[in-house]
C-alpha cells in the first residue's frame, strides 16, 4: 500500500511527530535534548521560519512550528534535525544505521479552532505519559517559557497565546490556567487522528477553505477513538 503523502502549507502552524526508529530511544541524556535543541534554534534562524513549541521525549519529539512563506521548510527542517542529531548519537557510542523513523507526521493546524489545545497537548504530554505530575516539573518541553516560568529567547509567541491577554504577565497566567484544565477526549482524539494520519487539525469548514485556496485536495479528517495509553503521544 503506498505511503500517505504528507501536506504542508505555508503561514500555517504545523504539528510535527518524529518517533526512534521501532520507537527505539533516541535521547540518552540530557547533553542530547541540549544538542538538538541548540540545532532547532539555529534552523529556527537559518530558515526563518517559528517555532511555538516543542516536547521532547526519550523515543520521540513533538514540535509546533510555522513554516512561514515556504512549506517545504518543514522538511528542510527535520532532515536537518534528524541527521544532525543521528550523526552526534551515532559517533559517541559508535554505532551506526538509522536512529529515527523514515517519515515524520505532520498536520496542518487550524489557528483560529486548534492551535491552542495543540499547544497544551504538546506541553502536557510528560503529564499524561505519568513522568511528573504538572508540566512546569518537565525540563524538555515548552511549557515554561510559554508559562513565563523560564526565558527561551527563540521560541516565537503563537497567535493563541497572543490572543488571551494585552500583556505579557497575563498571558502568562492565562495559559497557566488553561494548560491546568485537562483536555476532553474529542479533542485528544482529533489531534492524535490527525496527526498519525497527515490530516489537518481542524473543522470541516477548515478544510474545505485551506482546499478552496490552495488548490490542493485535502483529505477529510477522520474521527477515532481516544487510544487508552496516551504515553506513546
Amino acid at each position: 500500500m503506498p505511503r500517505k503523502s504528507r501536506i504542508a502549507f505555508p503561514n500555517l502552524p504545523h504539528h510535527i511527530v518524529q518517533r526512534g526508529h521501532s520507537r527505539r530511544d533516541v535521547f540518552y541524556g540530557d547533553y542530547d535534548r541540549t544538542d538538538y535543541l541548540k540545532t532547532l534554534a539555529e534552523c529556527r534562524e537559518a530558515l526563518g521560519l517559528k517555532v511555538y513549541g516543542y516536547c521532547l521525549m526519550s523515543n520521540h519529539v513533538h514540535l509546533l512550528v510555522d513554516p512561514a512563506a515556504e512549506a517545504s521548510n518543514i522538511s528542510v527542517l527535520m532532515k536537518r534535525l534528524a541527521g544532525r542529531h543521528a550523526r552526534r548519537v551515532n559517533l559517541r557510542n559508535s554505532w551506526s544505521g538509522s536512529l529515527w523513523e523514515s517519515r515524520f507526521k505532520c498536520s496542518p493546524i487550524d489557528t483560529d479552532g486548534y492551535l491552542l489545545t495543540c499547544g497544551r497537548y504538546i506541553d502536557l504530554n510528560p503529564v499524561r505519559a505519568g513522568l511528573v505530575r504538572s508540566p512546569e516539573q518537565y525540563a524538555w518541553s515548552s511549557y515554561r517559557a510559554r508559562a513565563g516560568m523560564t526565558p527561551c529567547e527563540w521560541l516565537d509567541l503563537d497567535p493563541a497565546i497572543t490572543a488571551l491577554a494585552e500583556t505579557d504577565s497575563r498571558r502568562h497566567e492565562r495559559y497557566r490556567e488553561i494548560a491546568g484544565v485537562p483536555i476532553n477526549d474529542e479533542d485528544l482524539a482529533t489531534i492524535r487522528g490527525a496527526s498519525s494520519r497527515n490530516q489537518l487539525t481542524g473543522s470541516r469548514d477548515f478544510i474545505d477553505q485551506i482546499a478552496s485556496t490552495s488548490g490542493v485536495h485535502v483529505p477529510a479528517r477522520s474521527r477515532g477513538r481516544p487510544r487508552k495509553n496516551s504515553s506513546r503521544n
